[in-house]
């Protein structure tokens, strides 16, 4: 396993924690505000905290010849988030989750298909175990298994994961700070109209759940974005099947989730699709 994919697996293990802590916050502001306020709240937050960060680093840090590609970035991410907030409300934090994770089954198909990024023969491997083990947990046989929120997921898992490769196309010319804070900022503006159409009273015990929600959504981007900008997409996308990990641990400490067998097993396929990329003998990393 090369320097560089080492790192970024670890910048995206990081960022896939902060992420779900996220997550955990949107489902408890999802029971007093509707999905536009906290879409727009998580990216206005985000954009405040980010300008000390470029205020720092000055102005010459935002200076960008590549528009079309910030702006395809900021309308695809928003409406995976759309779609993964929406799905966060109205299904189980565990299973919200889950349905995130089909999003690096998308990913080296995208990056072959648009930035001729071949993955390598471990990486699908890696790959195809990880979705076997989300597979298991979700039981597309059963009968409730796909609902409308699921369905929204996956949708938002799919422009999750073109949003994903925009950055690695991005990241010859553009660091992580102009790339997090475009994003933030394209998102703000544009999910500022639905949030006023769609506005509820925010009680005082929310205030601080935005906040904090801001707050951790932007380290995370900023740590997958570092990620994604140090190693190929589909290499290291294995590793944000951590994300269940996580969920399923906040699950059971706020919500008193308790994982099922099919959970255990899933998570199982999927920690070893984690080992399958991370332990692939160097002769075949070397053909990767």
């Amino acid at each position: 396993m090369s320097h560089e994919l080492r790192i970024g697996a670890l910048y995206l293990l990081l960022g896939e924690a902060l992420l779900a802590l996220m997550g955990a916050i949107i489902k408890y502001l999802s029971d007093d505000l509707s999905t536009e306020q906290v879409v727009f709240f998580r990216n206005a937050f985000g954009l405040l905290l980010l300008l000390p960060l470029i205020a720092r680093s000055g102005p010459a840090i935002l200076k960008t010849s590549h528009w079309h590609w910030h702006l395809m970035r900021g309308v695809v991410g928003v409406a995976a988030m759309y779609c993964y907030f929406w799905a966060i409300g109205n299904m189980p934090l565990t299973e919200a989750f889950l349905v995130k994770l089909s999003s690096p089954f998308f990913m080296p198909l995208l990056a072959l298909w648009w930035l001729r990024e071949p993955a390598g023969k471990y990486s699908w491997l890696a790959l195809l175990i990880g979705f076997a083990g989300v597979a298991v947990i979700l039981r597309p046989g059963s009968a409730d298994a796909m609902t409308w929120a699921a369905l929204v997921g996956l949708l938002g898992a799919f422009l999750a994961a073109l949003a994903k490769v925009t950055i690695r196309r991005m990241s010859a010319t553009e660091p992580s700070q102009r790339i997090v804070f475009y994003f933030a900022l394209i998102a703000a503006l544009i999910s500022l109209p639905p949030a006023l159409l769609n506005w509820q009273p925010i009680p005082d015990s929310a205030w601080f759940g935005i906040v904090a929600m801001g707050g951790v959504a932007t380290l995370g981007q900023l740590a997958m974005t570092k990620a994604y900008r140090i190693a190929p997409t589909g290499k290291v996308g294995v590793y944000v099947y951590s994300a269940v990990i996580y969920g399923a641990l906040m699950g059971w400490w706020f919500w008193d989730e308790v994982p099922t067998l099919a959970t255990l097993a899933g998570a199982a396929l999927i920690i070893l699709a984690g080992l399958v990329n991370l332990w692939s003998p160097k002769q075949a990393a070397g053909k990767n």
